[in-house]
């Protein structure tokens, strides 16, 4: 039976419903939490439903079946721009969004990332700004989270066992004095949550076929769906937010699965589309009470767009290492993630494990590489060992999403994704790859690669939290500044990106995003 069989359905006159744009991390933790509250939901999502079933142990196949591949648009310096001009960022077009894709990596920012500009300082040519909430605030939602997620080595839960891509890892960090273990990640490690146990396929970026990583494909949306107050209506390209002549939000106008254009009123709309089509969405939304987009006041909606410094390192060894075998990133070091300007840099990165299958490792170890150096490495595929360096970027006004002349199939501007990285993002970057590298060369590598960024699987900021409405979009529950009953429920409400993988804040701020706009409906103030 398909998730979407036995659930309520709601008229599309009815202007009572939350309606929420997107259904990954934020937008379907979001539309459970309000399902549970007994508020009726519209969840408006632009990808297909897949299943457990239909995920395949296949690089290139799961990447076409699952990858948002509508067209984009790029500028600016970074590597992207070059190497993968139509494909920046790496994400799902697919019910349970990214969540589908994702590691499974579940990282608290720590408390002084939530003050980047009072614990660093003004940075010149940097956008920075401290998130009005702290550590504090969130700490019980990311308590929450964390049990529902069933994250390992938090809350009573094992951490996964490692593989010998983690074996490596672990072995370099001793001689470096890291600490290193197999993480944070909602995976299980034995059966719980309604959830099995993991298999250690592998596969956890072509979707979990055994649902041992959460995702809201199999947990939030059909425990939602099961209240009778969530309709999911997949295959829902949203093209605008419409609004009344007092500036509140009235209703959602979509393209559904045919192509027919589609209008749901609401009482409440909350957009959680990524931190790409979230602000394009808004920016598509112009009109003559609001001609430079929706909520964008302060001219702030696309700007501060953030991807995380990346890179990665692999190195060969004498001996096979079988890298793919096990969980995709299950290992991690956290030793670099503080604050420590004497590196030459502000903010920090983690290192953690990471294998790309032989399809991906050739399209990405050097993008558009060919000759000895590059067949030499894929010939030693199963003496390699791999790192993905991940950590905080800065924001910059310039860093932004724009419309783009090019238009989709509905004739609307695609997003276009400027991005130049920061002298501190190189200097982090530079310092990354060195410890990276020194890690294996001190347990016998033969050959190490320093590889650039991949397209991005985390983006982030571009409509960001702020105390006062002209530094930003949203308050701290994602609440527009400009608009009462519009909000902002993904990474894009991110004030700067921290070090840590994002999924777990994301998470965690629509639960605490959900209990406000329970509280917020009752008083009948949205």
């Amino acid at each position: 039976m398909a998730m979407t069989d036995n659930q309520k359905t709601f008229d599309h006159d009815d202007d009572n419903v939350v309606v929420i744009i997107g259904s990954g991390a934020g937008g379907g933790t979001l539309a459970n939490e309000l399902a549970q509250q007994g508020i009726d939901v519209v969840v408006l999502e632009a990808g297909a439903i897949h299943t457990r079933g239909d995920f395949v142990a296949d690089e290139w196949a799961a990447f076409s079946q699952l990858s948002w591949l509508d067209g984009r648009t790029t500028s600016g310096s970074f590597r992207l721009a070059r190497d993968f001009p139509n494909l920046p960022a790496w994400i799902v077009k697919a019910v349970g969004g990214t969540t589908v894709h994702w590691a499974g990596a579940s990282l608290r920012i720590q408390p002084h990332e939530f003050e980047a500009l009072s614990h660093y300082g003004e940075v010149a040519d940097a956008n920075l700004l401290d998130w009005p909430l702290s550590y504090d605030d969130l700490a019980p939602y990311y308590d929450n989270a964390e049990k529902r997620m069933g994250v390992t080595r938090t809350h009573g839960n094992k951490g996964l066992p490692g593989n010998n891509n983690f074996k490596v890892m672990y072995a370099g960090a001793q001689k470096l004095g890291y600490d290193c273990n197999t993480g944070h990640m909602a995976i299980n490690t034995v059966s719980g949550n309604g959830r099995a146990a993991c298999q250690q396929r592998g596969f956890c970026f072509q979707g979990c076929s055994t649902g041992a990583k959460w995702s809201t494909l199999y947990t939030e949306l059909p425990a939602a769906i099961e209240t009778g107050h969530m309709e999911l209506r997949p295959e829902a390209q949203v093209a605008r937010i419409e609004h009344d002549d007092s500036g509140k939000v009235t209703a959602v106008v979509y393209f559904d699965a045919d192509g027919n254009e589609q209008r749901q009123k609401a009482r409440l709309v909350a957009v959680a589309g990524n931190s790409i089509e979230t602000p394009r969405l808004l920016l598509n939304s112009e009109s003559s009470m609001f001609p430079d987009g929706l909520a964008n006041g302060s001219g702030q909606v696309g700007r501060n767009y953030m991807r995380h410094m990346t890179g990665s390192v692999y190195a060969t060894f004498d001996e096979p290492v079988h890298m793919y075998r096990g969980t995709t990133m299950a290992g991690i070091i956290a030793d670099e993630s503080g604050h420590d300007p004497a590196r030459g840099f502000v903010g920090g990165y983690e290192m953690e494990t990471l294998s790309l299958g032989l399809p991906f490792m050739a399209a990405f170890l050097d993008p558009g590489a060919w000759g000895h150096k590059f067949t030499n490495a894929l010939d030693q595929y199963d003496h390699m060992a791999g790192m993905w360096l991940v950590g905080e970027d800065m924001p910059r006004e310039t860093n932004r999403i724009t419309l783009s002349e090019t238009k989709d199939s509905h004739g609307l501007p695609v997003a276009n994704v400027h991005y130049d990285d920061h002298p501190n993002d190189v200097a982090m970057r530079e310092h990354a790859y060195r410890q990276g590298s020194n890690l294996y060369k001190a347990v016998g590598a033969r050959d190490v690669y320093e590889v650039p960024p991949y397209p991005s699987t985390h983006n982030l900021g571009t409509c960001r939290m702020s105390e006062k409405a002209e530094e930003g979009v949203c308050n701290s529950y994602g609440q527009t500044h400009d608009i009462p009953n519009l909000f902002i429920s993904d990474g894009s409400q991110f004030t700067t990106s921290a070090a840590e993988n994002p999924t777990l804040t994301i998470v965690s701020l629509a639960i605490r995003q959900a209990e406000h706009i329970g509280e917020l409906m009752k008083e009948g103030t949205v």
